[in-house]
């Protein structure tokens, strides 16, 4: 194939791929600490979106001014939610935590549905439709604004873990929550901060991604899935892992939509990490457990 169809392709791929880093960053900080499948991620990023909707339609707040509304919002939702709800109700058994996420997801998805119907709502904004012409490329706005706002979450991410005393608990609890519990720690404390940390970073991603899509109760399943795939790629608990992961599933996608048609995309994605799992199945970043 010719450098002019490929170079757009690909550069599309990786302001896609953005889209689902951004998504998959919650989700490798709640399991690198708290080694937990949240199965009720796509569902709060439905909410996120929801909520990022209604902001924008309601009162009138453009998606991008509404991160500093949404994020604290969902931070403290999440801190909630595994303090009072997840946390309680697990005992500490990780297979039970499964259920209780599970669960969440299927109340929170089914009340969505119930109060604001399965109808598909998008927002008409101008900007949603401008491109910045890169040469080989145009690229919407929007998914340039992905791209910058995947490397900046996962750079803050990476400096609040490395860089603070906070970082050093969470680091802490992480590697070894006995230990942790014994030199002072508070685990349960530190596990719903970053839960809180992992459903604000899912609330930023929804305001980054509305301009350019859309929102339904159904829609978490459209990301989740390729999240998981994103986190495991990369490395379980990477959040540069969760970044490559991510800018590598969105470029295969988008070259398995050109070879294969776009309904086809996907399966070059499935593809991607079934090889991963036969031939590194630790992920591209990831270590093997000592």
């Amino acid at each position: 194939m010719s450098f002019s169809l490929v170079a757009p392709t690909v550069i599309n791929g990786l302001t896609m791929g953005a889209i689902y880093a951004l998504v998959a960053l919650g989700l490798t900080l709640v399991y690198g600490v708290l080694h937990i499948i949240n199965f009720a991620h796509g569902s709060l990023l439905m909410l996120a979106l929801y909520a990022v909707y209604f902001l924008h339609s309601q009162v009138g707040i453009d998606p991008y001014l509404a991160i500093p509304i949404v994020g604290p919002a969902f931070f403290v939702i999440g801190y909630v939610l595994q303090r009072g709800v997840i946390g309680r109700a697990s005992h500490g058994r990780e297979q039970t935590v499964l259920l209780v996420t599970l669960g969440l997801a299927l109340i929170i998805d089914n009340l969505a549905l119930y109060f604001w119907s399965a109808d598909t709502r998008t927002l008409d904004l101008a900007y949603a439709f401008e491109t910045i012409d890169l040469g080989v490329a145009l690229v919407p706005v929007p998914r340039a604004i992905a791209f910058a706002a995947a490397l900046l979450v996962a750079g803050l991410l990476w400096l609040v873990l490395d860089r603070t005393d906070l970082g050093k608990a969470i680091r802490a609890v992480a590697k070894e929550r006995q230990g942790a519990r014994l030199v002072g720690i508070n685990v349960d404390h530190i596990h719903a901060l970053c839960f809180g940390i992992g459903t604000a970073t899912v609330a930023v991603a929804a305001a980054i991604l509305l301009p350019a899509f859309y929102v339904t109760p159904q829609v978490g399943y459209t990301f989740v899935l390729v999240a998981f795939t994103t986190v495991v790629l990369g490395g379980m608990g990477s959040f540069a892992g969760a970044l490559v992961g991510g800018l590598l599933l969105g470029v295969v996608e988008a070259l398995g939509g050109l070879w294969f048609g776009e309904s086809l995309g996907e399966i070059a994605i499935f593809g991607l990490f079934i090889l991963v799992l036969l031939f590194r199945p630790t992920g591209l970043f990831g270590t093997k457990a000592a």
